[in-house]
């Protein structure tokens, strides 16, 4: 075989790069050329445009008890660096925070200042040796067998330390909790928080991660962990936790699919004592499939030991009366040790916990359902203090409005348009790009600050009914369909250039918690079904706001806040939210500082004439070869 020249290989590389972009050109200008009457084919019925300043204020009024409200953006950062033979991790949260008053005309912000000095934020450090990262980081653990390391992943020092998730978990926990904090802290009354976060594909993300039970037993050592006066946490325990979204107003969780044993639990613990046939009373199941459903849900449930029966009454298992509380003590325990002590000396490190006597990190798994849990903790405070949860993405690839929610509309004859089903393939591959071109390519009709109508989060999780029956949906994976009525998302763009109307914006995904007052209307609710392999036919109550003249009062209110938060003196966040910018700028302030310690420390201990003997051996083959290339550098 002959190698190829090096002119050879170049030429090769340039001609590959070449054709890829100019196929890539093409499909692009294929699939804007189809964007050209969505506007009047499709978006006039979902873009709105109008948002009223002395309805926002009496929304606040309303909603708050005030239209002089306080704020907080909430972002993270992260940092890991290889220390000899040690991984450094660093993961933190900081808030950006002021007030806004909303007023006839006009809306006002002001933000706090000296916010660095004042240092609304948490952070941990945790020093890891490389042998031990795999026990920590439950990604490197094989999936059939939790218990080994699975054989695909790296396994040198250094791809060890650069695979490590263990900072990334820390700093969304450090988000969800300073959120959570923030929440609770009466003195200042926080009535907004904003989250540079998806709210709904993060529990999503997090259901995902923590739904391995076999991985509970051989990854989590929360399992049998309790604070002072409890019991400590079983598997049931966490079972019920990761789906604690319990809100009575709006009937959360549903009495259907994977939700059905957490609804009937959640029920019991409220009543007390219930017969099977009050249950389904309750629920106002009367259907045979269902109330079958129902029954083995029960029968299930005491099977579990989560539920205990006696002459036909089911009572809730009085250990699992707590169990919420329980669960709540320990999120605090552990986030109050990992990310606020500043107990240095602490003779157990701030990642592991004493389970039984004996020192344990805690795993990624386990920082998985704090943070699940620590979310779930923020929601419960929100609905109960009327707090506005709002999460704002910048870039996303999220295509739910046009692969699920467009076609579901269409398939039940919800959808006021005139494009083809056929047209919507040949879109741009996601919702930003399809709604930014078509806001560009109809400057005149679409202006800045615009939003499509809010539709329910459980939409991405859905998919047309697979035999085409209207009014049915299906779940886009294993006809699972998550939970509905607890988000809402929408995309908005807020700002356009004074000197040139085609210079606009990005369009940001924006989902905001629901609200039962304001978002279950009769005009705001729209029922699908979904049958189940068995045949059951249960029904999927969404919030759907159909299009721009159904009355939303929150979307208002947000709207109204967003646009006032969108800075247009400062370039790079152009069309974005200033609490969310400055947040992240004190998040970058602080890794900076952070970084600069660990590399100070690194050197010192480099050039400490007492460890000379002992640096050979503990620093890596390429941390001694770097060192000794940066010195023949300095003496060139």
């Amino acid at each position: 075989m002959t190698a190829r020249s090096l002119s050879d290989t170049v030429k090769l590389t340039y001609n590959t790069l070449m054709q890829g972009a100019t196929k890539q050109v093409k499909d692009y200008e294929q699939r804007f050329s189809a964007l050209t009457k969505i506007y009047d084919g499709l978006l006039v019925n979902l873009i709105k445009q109008s948002f009223n300043s002395q309805e926002a204020r009496k929304t606040a009024a309303d909603f708050f008890g005030s239209t002089t409200i306080r704020f907080a953006g909430i972002d993270g950062t992260l940092y890991s660096r290889p220390m000899f033979d040690m991984v450094i991790f660093f993961g933190g949260a900081y808030a950006a925070t002021g007030t806004i008053t909303l007023e006839n005309e006009t809306t006002r912000v002001e933000y706090d200042e000296k916010t660095i000095q004042q240092n609304t934020g948490l952070s941990s450090v945790v020093p890891i040796y490389i042998n031990e990262i795999p026990e920590v980081d439950h990604t490197f653990s094989a999936q059939e067998q939790p218990n080994e390391i699975n054989p695909a992943k790296p396994t040198t020092d250094e791809e060890i330390a650069n695979n490590s998730m263990i900072a990334n978990y820390i700093m969304a926990f450090s988000e969800y909790y300073l959120a959570y904090k923030i929440a609770t802290d009466p003195n200042p009354t926080t009535n907004i928080i904003l989250m540079d976060r998806s709210l709904s594909a993060e529990r999503a993300s997090l259901l995902y991660e923590t739904r391995k039970t076999d991985f509970w037993n051989a990854r989590s050592n929360l399992l049998g962990y309790a604070t002072i006066g409890d019991s400590p946490i079983d598997k049931n325990d966490l079972a019920l936790g990761r789906q604690h979204v319990y809100n009575t107003s709006l009937s959360l969780p549903p009495p259907r699919g994977d939700y059905l044993r957490y609804a009937i639990a959640f029920l019991i613990e409220r009543k007390k004592r219930l017969t099977a046939e009050q249950v389904l009373a309750e629920f106002e199941i009367a259907d045979e499939k269902r109330s079958r459903r129902v029954k083995g849900a029960l029968r299930n449930l005491v099977s579990r030991k989560i539920l205990t029966e006696k002459n036909r009454v089911y009572a809730l298992d009085p250990k699992y009366i707590s169990s919420w509380n329980r669960l709540k003590h320990v999120t605090i325990e552990v986030g109050d040790k990992l990310l606020i002590s500043k107990n240095s000396e602490a003779e157990v490190s701030s990642m592991k916990i004493l389970r039984n006597g004996k020192e344990r990190w805690l795993t990624t798994l386990d920082i998985s359902f704090l943070t699940l849990f620590a979310f779930q903790m923020l929601m419960e405070e929100c609905w109960r203090k009327n707090i506005l949860l709002v999460g704002v993405t910048k870039d996303t690839a999220a295509r739910d409005f046009k692969r699920q929610l467009i076609p579901i509309l269409r398939n039940s004859n919800l959808l006021k348009t005139s494009i083809q089903g056929n047209a919507l393939q040949k879109l741009p591959n996601t919702d930003r790009m399809i709604l930014q071109s078509a806001s560009i390519l109809n400057m005149e009709k679409v202006k800045p600050p615009w939003s499509i109508i809010e539709y329910d989060a459980a939409f991405r999780s859905m998919l047309p009914d697979r035999k085409s029956r209207r009014g049915y949906v299906s779940g886009a994976i294993k006809n699972k369909i998550s939970l509905e009525r607890t988000f809402l998302k929408t995309y908005m763009q807020l700002s356009q250039a004074k000197t040139d109307p085609m210079l606009r914006s990005n369009v940001l995904l924006v989902d905001r918690l629901s609200y039962p007052k304001y978002d279950l209307k009769s005009k705001s609710i729209e029922e699908f079904l979904n049958e189940l392999s068995d045949g059951t036919i249960e029904p999927v109550k969404t919030v759907l706001y159909l299009d721009k003249e159904v009355p939303n009062k929150l979307q208002n209110l947000v709207m109204r806040v967003l646009q006032a938060m969108a800075p247009a003196n400062i370039p790079e966040a152009f069309g974005h939210n200033r609490p969310l910018f400055i947040a992240d700028k004190i998040a970058k302030w602080n890794y900076s500082q952070f970084k600069r310690m660990v590399d100070t420390t690194a050197a010192w201990i480099l050039n400490n004439h007492k460890l000379r003997k002992f640096i050979f051996y503990m620093s890596t083959f390429r941390e001694r070869r770097a060192s000794i290339e940066n010195a023949r550098k300095e003496n060139r």
